[in-house]
């Protein structure tokens, strides 16, 4: 485990797992993964490599097929891979879970791998409960006064009657990522029917609605908190001309931006929770 001697100030290496998607697939210039295990390694920490398909339970026990990793910070050349080992997961102190969406069956059941493992006494982050929990999208809703009208549903009619009343409509998947089947439907749009038949999977699924608020040009806004308190900047994640979409993955532009007043009284109704 991740121990500090308090006399000498000296803190012990850790041994750290990582399950994340393919890393020769990853954007270099804005994967979050990729940062957190450059600055691990710097810190004296071992890395240990696992894709979400390598995860597996024998006899109750959890194991992974494994790398062990080195990471750089170079566009061209940012990892170096040793031979693949099996692992127990409980041979590791932490491990990072950062499976990308979508939050389907596969990713559920690599929470119960992960958790049978936290069970075994390591660390996982973020908690394998709180992440089947906390659905990133929905758990927006819990804060109304904060947001602009917004309907999760799968009903055709109440979709479309949401559409009737706000004109300007940004359609989403509750389980998506990257601004990945993310529609705007203005106002008289023919091809409205369609989006939501396509979406809700002829109405089987659940999606969100969302009015669309015009300040997305502006950028859309990532804060971080730690421990309730917001970090000073925030990165504004700002659309491509002639895009709605503000996502990094569909050619939004990141500016670093100091909070607003607006920004902060979000925070401060966002953080107890």
């Amino acid at each position: 485990m991740v121990q500090r001697n308090f006399n000498s100030g000296v803190r012990l290496k850790m041994k750290l797992g990582v399950v994340m998607d393919p890393i020769e697939t990853i954007n270099f210039k804005k994967d979050s993964t990729l940062a957190m295990m450059i600055e691990a390694q710097r810190k004296g920490h071992e890395i240990i490599y696992i894709t979400p398909d390598s995860l597996f339970i024998d006899s109750g026990i959890p194991y992974a097929s494994s790398n062990k990793l080195e990471v750089r910070n170079n566009p061209s050349d940012w990892f170096t891979k040793e031979e693949e080992i099996i692992i127990k997961l409980s041979e590791l102190d932490s491990i990072l879970m950062r499976q990308d969406p979508p939050f389907n069956s596969g990713y559920i059941y690599n929470t119960y791998v992960l958790e049978m493992a936290e069970r075994q006494g390591v660390n996982i982050f973020n908690n394998p409960r709180s992440l089947r929990d906390c659905n990133e999208k929905l758990f927006a809703t819990q804060f109304p006064q904060c947001c602009p009208p917004v309907l999760a549903a799968s009903s055709e009619s109440k979709l479309k009657a949401f559409h009737e009343e706000h004109e300007d409509v940004i359609y989403k998947p509750l389980d998506g990522m990257g601004g990945t089947s993310i529609f705007r439907a203005k106002k008289d749009d023919a091809n409205l029917s369609v989006i939501i038949e396509t979406l809700t999977n002829g109405g089987s699924r659940q999606i969100m609605a969302q009015k669309y608020i015009p300040e997305i040009k502006d950028g859309d806004k990532r804060i971080l908190l730690i421990d309730g308190n917001p970090v000073e900047y925030c990165l504004a994640r700002v659309p491509a001309i002639g895009e709605s979409r503000g996502n990094l993955a569909a050619g939004g532009s990141g500016i670093a931006q100091k909070l607003t007043d607006r920004d902060r009284w979000i925070c401060e109704e966002v953080s107890p929770a």
